[in-house]
């Protein structure tokens, strides 16, 4: 039988299959293969009869990780994405089986030889030995023991004796490990709204793509549990998908508090160990739900019933680092290849998901109320400008210190948002106009207080602080726009006794970060919590009833054409964080622009009002939905390769242009953010209509493939989440 493999090399020279013989064995097997000099795994995905080379060297089969649904998804995202086939094939294995030895890490276990009774062990041992004694009666309580343990509680000497007496018998243990064994919740018995029910009904007698569009604290969560449930109850599975790891541990407390050990967690927080056995439980069928970030959407199921997306406006779910993919769209096609539904749930959808839900594409079930007696938090928007006239220097409003210091009174919490982090934004020299920058990335450095450092958002460098303009040799330093560490040290000059807690980038590091903050701040053991975007979406804390948001319209300006869709997603997503038990919730929202549409529509919570000036904005502009943005984005360690590669790319897309008719737009420059990580950045960008983009699409990724650039790379985006 011949073998069509391939080899797990991420390179494009190599992206293609390698003839093997050996033994018949299912597609999506792994094996080991001789290549050139070295020994590396190898996946069959093919197999013939005949070879047009001699000599071929064999491949020994090791198991079969991928199944055949899996290798269909393989081959659409190949399509869809010009991925190389390892770089996919890796989304679907754990890294612990990207190697040949046993991914299974045995120890040794002692238990005490069964064919004997306890006191026939004992006469065995001997009065005299009295360590042995004492070990075999502690192991025999235990029921077993590992080696290692009773050795450093009984000493060697004493474990080899019963070993070699054969009153222990030796054998080889895999212990699995369970990501946050300890977090589960207490399950609680819910009735369901009218509204909930209808929506679990329809879900589960349903099938296709579902578009479950729910206020904030109405209950999504609940419905997706009830859902799974009766897709369990049919012995199917499910995965459930939440944008960020940060909201991955509350998702799994309540689904472990109702599913038990059926429930399995996949993440890129996991160790190698962690994620392979909550791989292998999944492989085997001993859990039945696959809960975690995108990368759960490649969980190794079988007969899945329904794949949820939570919060599924959230750009976390598209892919831009290689490999480049959008969670939705491979979510779509595998419940196409399962029979399964698809939900995809948010209190403010994407745009493009609610035009397909408007249209009658996606089915579309609304929540409109609140599941708590209370309904929306009161939201109160804040001119700026005005408390600036006013005499106000300091970064919170009148509204909001006052609205803090009651709060606290109340013994109540309250979450103040600002999506930077980091002490100030920038610094600048006020005698030159110097502001300090990366020497790798074209981007200003942000300090931090706390660390005294100058640091790169982007590529991660370090620098000394400032005490001088290495311009003009000034010491007039002045910080730029605040962030969240600088917010902490105000709050606690205006409330010294405040206990805080601080939540973004810079203090979520270590892997078990986002738990204790969260889990902290649930407890009562702060009063505020100050962070980023990793607050807004998700968490439900009873006793909140203030959340502030600074500086909201920060984003609002970006070049992006999302920026007014994400900024009202943001700012609704924030507010739904108070009031979401018992108590009445409030919201002081502090802008510079309170007149703009997106905080007219956001004050009422009026999606479907901002969606329909949204939506006809872009009509008019000619932007996605009704388009579709590619970006080819070129960077090199020189200018010169750079430009000269984008400037072939550019050529070959302006023959292609005309060889379909005019594309709405098509432009080459540099990008935005210009270096970074040491690399020139380039880029064309084009919209293009949809009822061409199928056919055109395969030609730009043969334009990119013959156009990288010498000494850099070339990568094709569609509709980026991020154009810098």
């Amino acid at each position: 039988m011949i073998l069509q493999v391939i080899v797990d090399i991420s390179t494009n020279e190599i992206d293609r299959t390698f003839d093997y013989e050996g033994d018949d064995m299912p597609l999506g097997s792994r094996v080991a293969v001789e290549f050139g000099k070295n020994r590396l795994i190898g996946f069959v995905i093919g197999k013939t009869d005949k070879s047009e080379f001699a000599n071929l060297k064999t491949a020994k089969y090791l198991d079969t990780p991928i199944s055949s649904e899996q290798l269909e998804l393989l081959y659409f995202m190949r399509a869809a994405y010009h991925l190389r086939y390892i770089d996919a094939i890796r989304l679907f294995v754990p890294a612990k089986l990207r190697e040949e030895r046993d991914p299974e890490y045995t120890r040794t276990y002692l238990r005490p030889d069964d064919s004997r009774t306890l006191d026939e062990l004992v006469e065995a041992v001997g009065g005299r030995a009295k360590k042995q004694l004492d070990a075999l009666k502690h192991i025999a309580a235990m029921g077993g023991q590992f080696l290692n343990f009773a050795v450093a509680q009984f000493g060697t000497s004493a474990i080899s004796g019963l070993r070699e007496k054969g009153i222990l018998i030796d054998s080889k243990v895999h212990e699995r490990t369970s990501p946050m064994k300890t977090l589960c919740k207490h399950d609680k018995t819910v009735v369901l709204t009218p509204a909930q029910a209808s929506a679990v009904d329809k879900i589960t007698k349903g099938s296709g793509v579902f578009l479950l569009h729910g206020v904030t604290g109405s209950g999504k969560t609940e419905v997706y549990e009830r859902v799974i449930d009766n897709m369990l109850s049919e012995g199917k599975t499910a995965i459930m998908l939440v944008p960020e790891i940060s909201l991955t541990p509350q998702m799994l407390g309540l689904f472990r508090a109702r599913f038990g050990d059926t429930v399995a967690i996949l993440h890129s927080g996991l160790n190698a160990s962690e994620r392979y056995d909550e791989w292998k439980r999944l492989k085997d069928g001993e859990a039945k739900i696959a809960i975690g970030a995108r990368s759960a959407i490649f969980a190794p199921l079988e007969n899945i019933g329904t794949i949820i997306i939570d919060e599924e406006h959230d750009s976390s779910y598209q892919s831009e680092s290689n490999p480049r993919y959008d969670t939705k769209a491979v979510a779509k096609f595998r419940a196409h290849l399962s029979g399964a539904s698809l939900v995809l749930g948010s209190a403010t959808p994407d745009i493009e998901t609610y035009a397909n839900a408007v249209s009658g594409e996606y089915k579309l079930i609304t929540l409109a109320e609140r599941i708590s007696r209370h309904k929306l938090p009161e939201m109160e928007i804040v001119d700026m400008t005005q408390e600036f006239r006013s005499g106000n220097r300091s970064i919170f409003s009148k509204s909001l210190i006052d609205a803090i210091g009651e709060t606290l009174s109340r013994g109540e919490q309250a979450m103040l948002f600002l999506n930077r982090r980091g002490f100030s934004s920038f610094i600048r020299c006020k005698e030159c106009g110097y502001i300090a920058k990366c020497e790798d990335c074209d981007v200003s450095l942000t300090y931090h207080k706390a660390d005294n450092e100058l640091k790169c958002h982007y590529c991660g460098r370090r620098y000394h602080a400032l005490t001088k303009c290495p311009n003009c040799g000034s010491s007039e330093i002045k910080q730029g726009r605040i962030g969240t560490e600088k917010v902490v040290e105000e709050l606690k000059s205006l409330f010294p006794d405040v206990r805080t807690l601080r939540m973004d980038n810079d203090t979520t590091t270590r892997r078990d970060s986002y738990f204790k903050i969260l889990s902290s701040f649930g407890a009562g053991e702060a009063d505020v919590l100050v962070g980023t975007q990793m607050i807004a979406k998700g968490h439900d804390f009873a006793n909140v009833t203030l959340v502030g948001i600074l500086e909201a319209d920060a984003a609002l300006y970006f070049s992006d054409y999302r920026s007014s869709e994400r900024t009202f997603q943001l700012i609704t997503q924030v507010a739904g964080r108070a009031g979401r038990a018992e108590k009445q919730g409030r919201v002081i929202l502090q802008t510079y622009a309170p007149r703009h549409y997106v905080f007219q529509f956001g004050k009422s919570y009026d999606y479907t009002g901002f969606f329909k000036k949204e939506i006809n904005t872009r009509l008019v502009t000619k932007f996605p939905p009704y388009t579709k943005i590619v970006r080819v984005l070129l960077t090199s360690l020189e200018e010169q390769d750079a430009v000269d590669s984008t400037r072939s790319a550019y050529k070959a897309m302006q023959a292609l242009q005309k060889q379909y008719g005019s594309f709405v737009y098509l432009g080459a420059a540099k990008s935005p953010v210009t270096r970074m990580n040491g690399l020139i950045r380039y880029q064309i960008l084009a919209r293009i209509e949809p009822d061409i983009f199928g056919s055109v699409m395969p030609e730009i990724y043969a334009i990119a493939d013959g156009n990288r650039p010498k000494k850099g790379n070339i990568f094709v985006e569609i509709n980026p989440q991020s154009m810098i």
